[in-house]
C-alpha cells in the first residue's frame, strides 16, 4: 500500500510562506511526497526517496490543484481530483460557535439591583454613609409560563451584605430590574430627589421589573421572576435555556454575560477544573463553595450569567473571579446551579408571593473519603476524578438507618424519586439530595463485605426537610 499524505488547509488558498508538513500514516512500498516547502523563488514537493519536484511558485500563491498534480506524478495519470481530495485532503477549520452564542443571547439578561444601605464611605472606610446601592449583574432566563418568567442568577447580586431598615426587614434588593439582549439600556438618577440620603432611580421602558422568588447564599444561586406579559412587549421571541446533561474539563465555555456593565456579551474559553472549592465573603462570612475553574473571561458584571458549552446549553452560572490572574475564574457547577433552581421553584408552588429557600433532607450519614484518583475513558476521550466514599457513622433514627446503612459501607449510587445518580464523589450525595421532594422514594447501593447490596427504600415526608441557607 502506499503511504497517502494528508495536507492541511486553514483556508482555500495557502500562502506558499508556509512550510507544510505531511504525516504519513500507513508502512510505504513506493515513492511518496513527505513535504512541501518554499525553495527560493519556488514550492517544492519532496518524496521518500530523496528526490524532489518544483510545482509552483513563490511568486504568489499556490493552489490544491498545484499538490494534485504532484499526486498525479504518484498515483498516475488516470488519477481523479475527486479521489485526490477524498484520499489525502483533510480540512481543518475553525470551530464556529457563533449559532449556539447567538442562541444564548435570546435568554440572557442584564439586571439591576437597588439596596438602600448604610455602607462604608468611599475612599474613607472606616466612615459610613447612608446612599442607594445600584448594582449591575446578569442572568438566564431559566423558565416561562403564561403568567411568569423565571430567571436565574447569583445570590450575591440580589443581596447586600450593607442594606439597611430603610431597605425593608430583608437584605435583598428593594427594587430589581431586567433588560433583554437587544434592549439594553440602564437607569439615571431622577431629576426630582425626596431623600437627601438616597438617590431614587428612573428606568426607561426597555426595563422589565422583577421580584425576588428565592435563593440559597451558601450555594449562590437566586432565582427573580418578571410577568411574562411585560417580557414578550418588549421581545415577544425571547427564549428559556437548556440545560446540559454533564461538563468535562477541556470542554468549551461560553460565558454570557453583562461585564463592568458596558452590555451583555460573549467570552468564550474552557472547563479548567470541573470542581474544587473557593473561598467567598457574600454575607460577612467567609464560606467554601463548590465551583467549577474556567479560564473564560469575566469580570464585574458578569455574575449571575450563563456558562454555555457549544450547543447552546447551561453547565453552569458564572459568579467569581481571581482579581490577580483573568484566566483563573469561576462558576457555579450546573448540578448545584439546577438543582437549587429547581427546588425552589418547585418549593414556590402556585406562586403566591413571598420568598423561599431551598429545601433538602439530611440523609444522617457521616462519610469518609479515600483512593482519589482520575480515571480516563478513551470512549468518551475525556475523564473524570472518583474517589471512594465509606460510612464513618449513622446517626440514630436517621433516614440512613432506616435504609439500612452500617460503618465502613462504602456508597456506590443513590436513587432519588426513581432517578439514579453515581456516587463517585462525596458532593454527589448533597447534589442529589437537592432533586428529593416530599414523597420522593430513595434508595442506597453499597458495597459490603465485598459485595454489592442495595438497601430498602424510604418515602420523604416533610418533616425530612429542612431550609438551605
Amino acid at each position: 500500500m502506499k503511504r497517502k499524505f494528508r495536507y492541511l488547509i486553514a483556508v482555500i488558498a495557502v500562502v506558499c510562506a508556509l512550510s507544510l508538513a505531511l504525516a504519513g500514516c500507513t508502512q510505504q512500498t513506493s515513492r511518496y511526497i513527505t513535504s512541501i516547502t518554499q525553495v527560493g523563488g519556488n514550492i517544492v514537493a519532496y518524496y521518500s526517496d530523496g528526490t524532489s519536484q518544483t510545482i509552483g511558485s513563490a511568486g504568489g500563491e499556490f493552489s490544491l490543484e498545484d499538490v494534485y498534480e504532484a499526486a498525479k506524478t504518484i498515483e498516475g495519470e488516470d488519477y481523479t481530483y475527486e479521489q485526490f481530495l477524498k484520499d489525502y485532503v483533510q480540512v481543518e477549520t475553525a470551530v464556529d460557535n457563533s449559532k449556539a452564542i447567538n442562541r444564548a443571547l435570546a435568554s440572557s439578561v442584564k439586571f439591576y439591583t437597588e439596596f438602600s444601605e448604610t455602607a462604608p464611605r468611599e475612599g474613607f472606610p472606616m466612615m459610613t454613609e447612608q446612599r442607594t446601592g445600584v448594582y449591575t449583574g446578569s442572568g438566564v432566563i431559566y423558565r416561562k409560563d403564561s403568567d411568569y418568567t423565571y430567571m436565574i442568577t447569583n445570590y450575591h447580586v440580589v443581596y447586600s451584605q450593607y442594606a439597611n431598615s430603610d431597605n425593608g426587614s430583608t437584605k435583598i434588593a428593594k427594587r430589581i430590574h431586567c433588560y433583554l439582549y437587544g434592549s439594553e439600556s440602564q437607569p439615571a438618577p431622577s431629576k426630582t430627589q425626596t431623600n437627601r440620603y438616597y438617590t431614587t432611580y428612573e428606568y426607561d421602558s426597555y426595563a422589565v421589573e422583577c421580584e425576588y422568588v428565592g435563593g440559597s447564599l451558601t450555594n449562590d444561586i437566586a432565582i427573580v421572576r418578571a410577568k411574562t406579559a411585560d417580557m414578550t412587549a418588549i421581545n415577544p421571541d425571547f427564549l428559556v435555556a437548556e440545560f446540559a446533561d454533564s461538563y468535562h474539563v477541556g470542554q468549551t465555555a461560553i460565558a454570557i454575560g453583562n461585564p463592568e456593565g458596558e452590555g451583555i456579551s460573549a467570552s468564550q474559553g474552557i472547563v479548567s477544573v470541573a470542581d474544587e472549592y473557593i473561598s467567598l465573603n457574600i454575607d460577612g462570612t467567609a464560606r467554601s463553595y463548590r465551583s467549577m475553574r474556567i479560564d473564560t473571561a469575566i469580570y464585574g458584571g458578569n455574575s449571575g450569567g450563563g456558562l454555555f458549552n457549544t450547543e447552546g446549553k447551561l453547565i453552569g452560572i458564572t459568579n467569581a473571579g481571581d482579581g490577580e490572574d483573568q484566566s483563573i475564574n469561576f462558576a457555579v457547577p450546573l448540578e448545584i446551579a439546577k438543582g437549587v433552581a429547581d427546588n425552589i421553584l418547585d418549593a414556590f408552588g402556585d406562586g403566591s408571593g413571598g420568598s423561599v429557600s431551598a429545601q433538602t433532607p439530611t440523609l444522617g450519614v457521616t462519610v469518609t473519603t479515600s483512593n482519589s484518583r482520575y480515571v480516563y475513558d478513551s470512549g468518551l476521550g475525556y475523564g473524570e476524578i472518583v474517589e471512594t466514599i465509606t460510612v464513618q457513622s449513622v446517626v440514630s433514627d436517621s433516614i440512613a438507618q432506616t435504609l439500612g446503612l452500617q460503618t465502613n459501607d462504602v456508597l456506590t449510587g443513590i436513587s432519588v424519586g426513581g432517578v439514579s445518580y453515581a456516587l463517585n464523589r462525596n458532593f454527589d450525595i448533597s447534589d442529589a439530595l437537592l432533586t428529593a421532594r416530599v414523597g420522593s422514594e430513595i434508595t442506597v447501593t453499597y458495597f459490603r463485605g465485598g459485595q454489592s447490596q442495595t438497601s430498602g427504600s424510604y418515602t420523604m415526608k416533610a418533616s425530612d426537610f429542612s431550609a438551605v441557607q
